[in-house]
């Protein structure tokens, strides 16, 4: 008996969705994309209206043998990849390497979420494949592997001393950090102004106590100078209408005068009720910023999660459920069924007080593509955090936690806020105090985003109940504080990823791609989380603003990530967008190649081009075949040749050792390979605290991630994912 074929990416989805089908479907991963741009070519036919060669990757061969067989048996093929651009390229990867019966059987299926009944109603509603995202997603990699091999050998060519750090140009991760970098220039270049404040503590009759800045003197508000070494017609300028203290002795000639004062009173009392509305569900780049401040989880992590919640976790009682809908989304959209869903359990659980008149409508503040999803939620009302708290790890639990209550919270009543701003005058001096209570908590009993303020020296803080106009204070303190203005923040992951947001950069599933990029590469690195150019990064930086200003700057990244949406919306065409791209890229590219000094063979005078082979990037003649000179870019560099001595002895051979890199990272071995294949783990000097006898090496799990093990294993099986904690869990069997 034939079954229903339904293919999607992940082998953990499959698992999740073959519980909930039955015995009539067969359900099979793709395990990612089938087919890419080939790896050592560019693989693009630009002179043919850009058009892609893409080749089956490199040991997907297995996986294509056999969903080829499951085609061919299958009654109807159900294709049900994430349902975003790449979700629905991967799609397209599918039909292109089945035959035109098997083609036939092919239908599109969206899992917004994956649960049971979303699953089955999904089946029973296919669609046809979208051309549009198709389209861009092709669009958006030719966009990427243009500037990534054009532009990448140039990089290797201007900073050819650097040519062991993996350069590389990247259409979206370049204008990053260029932002990081520019940041890094303003902090550099930032002069601190000097002021002072002047914070008094004011008595009321009946002994309460509260704090109030001095905010006027003679009428003029005290500010800021607004910029250091104002010439004496700018200072004299700002002076006719402000009032600055820019000194310790301005400071303290304040002081003495106002401590010399006896009358103070309220001059001036002010109440104000505001309402605060709750935010919006999650989108994609809120959670991530959310979560990175909330949860102090990186923006790669956090998708991890993510992903791990919407493809299914193992509930007890309930088998394998998903617990979030799709985490890649730009929408704020929710359906009506769980909006409904939502007002019933915030009456049932908060009170009727806490349930808003109409349900929310978020507004949409730009239209793409990804508005057909809905905002990130909790798949089921039922599956509280305390309810799956037992089946969920810690950082699963936090973020899932993160995700119910902001969700709830966003159809919940409004907070009530009571703001009291106070003025206490004497003479020519007028001090101000401004307090906030909460009148009626609303959203914010379930869910509150604002930072507390810790600091209430500058007036802000709790105001007494009950002050009245005219009212007597006393005087208790006086404190004169000494201030510099600051440089504008380093970036965070969080903040970076906000920055490229608002400016139109990037889409939900690139957003943590981009920042790891930028680290991996070593063109960033985290110092207190926040995001620091290396010196490398700021030379590449420098060098491409400098030769391609047009290209790698915000306006332009954010006009080419607007036509691809206009692509996935079938409002304009694959080959104008390209065009619109090109054209503008490789006129700079030319006349940036025609400055740039030419490295000439040395055996018959041709230019000399980088070239990538298996084993990296080295210099080829370009008159190949006639000549066939190679040579290294270590020599072109005038970097040394001589390895890198250990200092110890071969065991097999007695020559010396070396350190050398693999694919792995670095390592100890002979100089005198292959004549002698020795090879040694560079040890970390830490004895193995379970054993006691070795000591801990690094080594790495099958998905590359960094570990500590015993050097004797398999005598001593301990391992670690952090040094020299001895406490830390042990590596699961699943990662190896």
């Amino acid at each position: 008996m034939s079954k229903n074929l339904i293919l999607v990416e992940s082998p953990s989805k499959a698992k999740t969705i073959n519980k909930y089908v039955g015995s009539k479907y067969v359900v099979e991963a793709t395990v990612g994309h089938i087919k890419n741009l080939p790896k050592t070519k560019l693989g693009i036919d630009i002179e043919k209206e850009f058009k892609p060669n893409l080749v089956t990757i490199r040991g997907k061969s297995d996986v294509v043998k056999k969903i080829k067989s499951l085609a061919s048996k299958a009654e109807n093929i159900y294709v049900a990849t994430d349902p975003d651009r790449e979700g629905e390229a991967i799609a397209q990867d599918v039909v292109d390497i089945l035959d035109e019966n098997q083609k036939k059987k092919i239908q599109r299926v969206l899992f917004n979420e994956i649960t049971k009944k979303a699953v089955n109603n999904a089946l029973q509603q296919p669609i046809k494949i979208d051309e549009h995202l198709v389209t861009s997603q092709r669009a958006r990699r030719v966009m990427d592997r243009i500037i990534g091999y054009q532009v990448s050998p140039f990089l290797w060519k201007a900073v050819i001393e650097s040519y062991g750090s993996s350069l590389s140009a990247g259409r979206v991760q370049s204008v990053a950090l260029r932002l990081i970098c520019e940041r890094e220039e303003e902090i550099d270049k930032f002069v601190a102004t000097e002021y002072w404040s002047i914070v008094a503590v004011f008595v009321t009759d009946k002994g309460e106590e509260f704090r109030a800045k001095l905010y006027e003197v003679n009428g003029k508000q005290i500010k800021i100078l607004p910029k250091p070494n104002m010439t004496k017609e700018e200072l004299e300028q700002f002076l006719k209408s402000n009032y600055a203290i820019t000194t310790a002795d301005i400071a303290n000639k304040i002081v003495e005068i106002i401590k010399n004062k006896k009358d103070f009173f309220i001059s001036d009392l002010n109440k104000r009720e505001t309402r605060r509305n709750p935010y919006p569900p999650f989108i994609t780049s809120t959670l991530q910023v959310e979560a990175s401040r909330k949860l102090r989880f990186r923006p790669r992590r956090t998708m991890m999660i993510a992903q791990n919640l919407y493809e299914g976790i193992e509930i007890g009682g309930e088998g394998v459920t998903g617990l979030i809908t799709y985490m890649r989304t730009d929408s704020t959209r929710l359906s009506e069924e769980i909006v409904s869903d939502t007002r019933n359990f915030i009456a049932g659980n908060y009170g009727s007080d806490y349930l808003p008149e109409k349900p929310r409508v978020f507004d949409q503040k730009k239209k793409n593509v990804q508005d057909a999803h809905e905002a990130i939620r909790p798949t089921s009302l039922s599956l509280t955090p305390e309810f799956v708290k037992p089946y969920l790890d810690e950082a699963q639990f936090k973020l899932y936690e993160l995700i119910w209550k902001r969700f709830i919270a966003c159809q919940m009543e409004a907070a009530k806020l009571e703001t009291t701003t106070v003025s206490i005058k004497t003479d020519e001096y007028v001090f101000r105090a401004s307090g906030t209570a909460v009148l009626f908590d609303g959203f914010q009993k379930l869910y509150d985003e604002t930072s507390e303020d810790a600091n209430d020296e500058n007036g802000n803080g709790k105001i007494p109940a009950g002050l009245q106009l005219e009212q007597k204070l006393k005087l208790n303190e006086l404190t004169p504080n000494q201030h510099f203005t600051k440089p504008p923040p380093r970036y965070t992951e969080s903040t970076l990823i906000k920055e490229l947001e608002s400016n139109g950069i990037g889409r939900p599933s690139t957003y943590a791609m981009i920042v790891g990029t930028i680290i991996d590469r070593k063109y960033v690195e985290q110092i207190d989380r926040k995001l620091c150019p290396t010196e490398l990064g700021k030379k590449v930086s420098a060098i491409l603003v400098k030769n391609f200003p047009d290209i790698f700057n915000v306006n332009f990244t954010a006009k080419m990530e607007g036509e691809l949406d206009l692509i996935a919306e079938g409002e304009i065409g694959y080959l104008q967008v390209l065009n619109d791209f090109y054209d503008p890229f490789s006129k700079s590219l030319k006349e940036v190649e025609d400055k740039l000094e030419k490295i000439k063979c040395d055996k018959c005078g041709s230019d000399m081009d980088i070239k990538v082979g298996r084993y990296g990037k080295f210099l080829a003649c370009t008159n190949y075949p006639e000549c066939k000179n190679i040579k290294s870019l270590k020599e072109i560099s005038g970097a040394s040749n001589e390895p890198e001595y250990t200092g110890e002895e071969c065991p097999k051979c007695g020559s010396r050792t070396v350190y050398r890199e693999g694919k792995f990272g670095r390592f100890i071995g002979c100089e005198k390979y292959p004549d002698c294949d020795f090879t040694k783990i560079i040890s970390t000097g830490i004895t193995c605290p379970q054993c006691n006898q070795g000591e801990l090496v690094p080594r790495r799990t099958k998905k590359k991630r960094i570990f500590f093990g015993c050097n004797r294993y398999p005598d001593c099986d301990y391992a670690t994912w952090k040094l020299p904690k001895a406490e830390e869990p042990a590596v699961t069997e699943e990662e190896y």
